[in-house]
């Protein structure tokens, strides 16, 4: 998702663990506090359940599990970030929303290249404002299609 020279880039940014995060402002369809989930036995970990969003049903992705953060903690800071990519909708836990971030093309450096053996396909690149770093994701492409099937057949 490289940048126009004249374009620039609104971000969400979000922590998880000790790390900013950053994803498409555009994604994002709306913010929530964390709340119970309906359990669904056999999913991987990661899968938290789902939720029921005004009429639609809304799988509950931890991106802390997903990412092998460590373990995460639920608080009154813990939010679910709801994204919408046109035929799917997935809730995403994150520790923290902090803001929104407009990015110039000069302030996004391209992802470290990690060898071979690290999959690091979803890293769009690291954002800098003054003194923050924003590693920025793209979370469509975090999900594996194995998962996106899960997904897929859970919402169904």
């Amino acid at each position: 998702m490289p940048l126009q020279a004249n374009s620039h880039m609104e971000v969400l940014s979000f922590t998880l663990g000790d790390e900013e995060y950053g994803t498409d402002l555009q994604k994002v369809q709306e913010i929530r506090g964390y709340d119970a989930v309906t359990q669904i036995a056999n999913m991987p970990d990661h899968f938290k359940g789902v939720i029921n969003l005004r009429g639609v049903i809304v799988p509950i992705v931890d991106m802390r599990i997903q990412l092998n953060l460590g373990t995460p903690t639920y608080d009154q800071f813990t939010v679910v970030i709801i994204l919408n990519f046109g035929a799917r909708i997935i809730g995403m836990v994150v520790d923290s929303v902090s803001d929104v971030i407009t990015l110039t093309p000069d302030q996004i450096k391209p992802a470290p290249a990690m060898g071979t053996n690290i999959s690091c396909d979803y890293l769009i690149g690291l954002g800098t404002v003054n003194e923050r770093m924003l590693i920025l994701v793209d979370i469509a492409r975090l999900m594996s299609q194995v998962d996106i099937g899960l997904l897929e057949e859970v919402a169904a």
